[in-house]
Parts: C-alpha cells; sequence; structure tokens
C-alpha cells in the first residue's frame, strides 16, 4: 500500500481537529446553534489547541517534505513560473534599457 503524503494527513487531521469540536457544540449546546460565528471561533480555538499539542509529528513530516523538495527542485535548476516571469520581464526591461541607449 502506498504511503499518503505527509501534507495531506496533516491537513485532513487539522481540518477533523476543527470539525470534530465544531459538531459536538453544534449537536449538544443548543444556544451554539443560535450564536453560530461563536460557535466557529470556539471551534478554530480548540482545534489550534489540539493541532499544537498533537499534530507535532505530522507537521514535522509535512515540513520536511517540504524542505526537501524545495531543496531538490533548486539543485536541479527548475524555475518556478513567478521565477520565469521575473526572468521574462527582466529581460524585456534589460532590452528596452538598451535601446533607450
Amino acid at each position: 500500500m502506498k504511503k499518503l503524503p505527509p501534507l495531506l494527513v496533516y491537513s485532513v487531521l487539522r481540518l477533523l481537529a476543527f470539525l470534530i469540536p465544531l459538531a459536538i457544540m453544534w449537536v449538544f449546546f443548543p444556544i451554539m446553534r443560535e450564536l453560530w460565528w461563536l460557535t466557529a471561533i470556539f471551534a478554530a480555538l480548540i482545534g489550534m489547541s489540539i493541532s499544537i499539542l498533537f499534530l507535532r509529528e505530522p507537521l514535522s513530516g509535512a515540513s520536511s517534505k517540504m524542505y526537501e523538495r524545495r531543496t531538490e527542485r533548486e539543485a536541479t535548476g527548475h524555475q518556478s513560473a513567478a521565477e520565469q516571469d521575473a526572468d521574462a520581464e527582466d529581460a524585456v526591461l534589460d532590452a528596452e534599457a538598451d535601446t533607450d541607449r
């Protein structure tokens, strides 16, 4: 079986850390249905706390994988689309500066 990407695992766990407290407050506390915005704020705070306390390992795995991909991309010389656009714009500006002289 293929192992899931760490970023996907971390994202799903963070989403669950928000949705489960939201559902619990929504179902078991009727006043929270009327104050939906307050329920969302509380669920976000609870989810953030849960992720800080319990999701350190998935976060470390996701960050290290992103770092590896970035260093691999820089080592092979691949440029992102934004870097290619910036280089193209610089070339056009340099050409215009040369023709103005």
